[in-house]
């Protein structure tokens, strides 16, 4: 039975007792069903109609009326296109705290792009770098960081926490990480994971850009597998967009105090390491960042969040972004997984944009003001 796995990624993660979120084609539940109540094997429908769902989420796209930047919708899910034009547009309009810059090129030659958020008060300032979309089907990623840019921008007169950020502080946000993966997932396969790199050996594309990184490469958690959505890739740094973000990372590695991935989904707030069962050496001020963020997020709707190193929270990973990071030196180090738990999976609604990206923003400035005060 070809099932596509939504939670976990991979079935290596699956032991007796785990909870599961398959995509299954329609003509494949037919088996699927019958066989998992003669296992007995309990199970939820979630999402009946897949197809429409995703298709309901298109139409009403396409039926949007685009308006000006100046009336960007934040409360919508935007093509690789619209996000790209939107931050040419901040770039123009806000160049006393924006600054847009490319990295480097992906695999199929798209720009990539970062916008450098902040006032320039000083010339050295610590930095917080943000990255979304590494995942491309994790669409409620890139939303998020359009929403920190905006409110940053909106709230920087009269948000004395926002105006102590931007002052204090550079704010380096790439809104999608994984441009050529993102752009499928809108032209082809809404549910597309990886890059779209080509292999020689294999028809199929792509690569794990959360699996990529030069730390504990391709052990637990990942597969050598060209065909899984959880492939290594061929040699750490092989996909271009990792490598470009790891060359930035690793020039800047002195300025950049903390690094902020956004995922979907789960509901967590994660930490090192994802690649072993192991503390921190600076645990104590990562867990009670972590700690106080969570709480921040749930003052908001009552949404809870978990929190915890990655490997006992989720699971075990190797060659994450967000452990390569903090082995470069990068003390706080974070992967948040968005909402939500599996109702709606990959498919969040358009609806639930800014309830998501209100508490979480509530987490990110608690997290940052948490880096200013230095935690001994």
């Amino acid at each position: 039975l070809q099932v596509d796995l939504w939670q976990p990624s991979s079935p290596f993660y699956i032991t007796e007792g785990t909870v599961i979120d398959v995509r299954v084609p329609r003509n494949t539940s037919r088996s699927l069903l019958p066989y998992l109540q003669q296992e007995n094997i309990q199970y939820t429908v979630l999402i009946s109609d897949l197809q429409t769902a995703t298709e309901n989420q298109t139409v009403w796209r396409s039926r949007r009326n685009r308006r000006s930047l100046s009336e960007y919708n934040y409360e919508a899910y935007h093509s690789l296109e619209e996000i790209q034009d939107w931050m040419h547009h901040l770039n123009e309009t806000h160049s006393d705290l924006v600054h847009m810059f490319s990295v480097g090129e992906s695999y199929e030659g798209r720009p990539l792009f970062v916008l450098k958020l902040g006032k320039r008060s000083r010339p050295y300032k610590k930095a917080v770098w943000m990255d979304c979309g590494i995942h491309a089907r994790e669409w409620i990623g890139p939303a998020f960081c359009q929403w920190f840019v905006k409110e940053a921008l909106q709230t920087y007169q009269t948000d004395p926490a926002m105006r102590k950020m931007l002052t204090q502080l550079y704010f380096y946000i790439m809104p999608v990480f994984n441009v050529d993966g993102y752009h499928f997932s809108w032209t082809n396969d809404r549910f597309w994971r990886k890059t779209r790199s080509k292999n020689m050996r294999f028809p199929c594309h792509g690569v794990d850009a959360n699996r990529n990184w030069k730390v504990k490469w391709c052990d637990e958690g990942a597969s050598f597998h060209p065909c899984d959505d959880t492939y290594c890739g061929p040699f750490p740094e092989s996909e271009p967009e990792v490598k470009a973000v790891a060359h930035f990372l690793r020039k800047h590695r002195k300025q950049i105090k903390a690094y902020l991935s956004f995922h979907a989904y789960a509901q967590m707030l994660l930490y090192p390491y994802s690649y072993k069962y192991a503390t921190i050496p600076n645990f104590s001020c990562v867990e009670l960042a972590a700690y106080n963020a969570v709480n921040a997020l749930q003052s908001a709707y009552g949404v809870r969040y978990r929190y915890g190193p990655a490997s006992s929270t989720l699971y075990v990973s190797s060659g994450s972004s967000m452990d390569w990071a903090y082995k470069n030196g990068i003390p706080y180090a974070f992967a948040f997984e968005l909402r939500d738990t599996g109702h709606f999976g990959f498919l969040l609604p358009e609806t639930l944009i800014k309830p998501t990206c209100t508490e979480t923003m509530l987490a990110v400035k608690n997290i940052t003001l948490h880096l200013l005060r230095k935690c001994h």
